[in-house]
């Protein structure tokens, strides 16, 4: 996968350019933790560290960095987050009208913040991955994406790891739903 990169005039910042469209329209920036809640993308971009700002647009990935901060150190983790976000095939921006309940925001961003801390590594050491869908009437949905897609032991790891930790942290979480099988039901 090609993504290309561009250095600009300023040298604290440097725009990536994936070869799928990133968003449907507009734009988005994120400087914040409490904008980061809305891109998993970005929120994993800021976890690699020494990144002061994203925006993103419908073709481009531009990021500030700060002044500390060298690019050969960045460069490489921004583009292998990119090419992970491409290819789980996740959104690039939560749409907060269709997953997002009145006052839920900050329960997905705890939620989303949860499974890339301490679910996602875990999951990765074993050849999948976890990635968030949405959160309705306590239920988070989740989609297991590589060799745990169709592993029968992912409904244990669901239940009794998932489940459980987002639990014991969340109240509002009262269960965890594989989000395909619910897709499968529904038609």
């Amino acid at each position: 996968m090609l993504i290309e990169t561009q250095k600009t005039a300023d040298k604290e910042v440097m725009n990536f350019f994936p070869p799928i469209k990133l968003l449907q329209s507009g734009r988005a920036e994120f400087i914040d933790s409490k904008s980061l809640r809305r891109s998993p993308l970005a929120e994993r971009l800021f976890d690699i560290g020494g990144i002061k700002s994203i925006f993103i647009t419908e073709e481009l990935i531009s990021v500030t960095k700060v002044p500390e901060a060298d690019w050969e150190d960045l460069k490489p983790q921004i583009l292998a987050e990119i090419m992970d976000h491409i290819s789980l095939g996740e959104e690039t921006v939560v749409d907060e009208n269709t997953t997002c309940q009145e006052g839920q925001e900050e329960i997905i961003g705890q939620i989303i913040g949860l499974l890339n801390a301490r679910i996602r590594p875990a999951v990765k050491q074993d050849g999948g991955d976890i990635v968030f869908k949405s959160f309705e009437d306590g239920i988070v949905y989740v989609e297991m994406k590589g060799n745990c897609a169709g592993c029968p032991y992912a409904l244990v790891t669901l239940k009794e790891g998932v489940e459980k930790i987002l639990k014991t942290y969340i109240p509002q979480v009262k269960e965890v739903r594989s989000f395909e099988k619910e897709k499968e039901n529904s038609h």
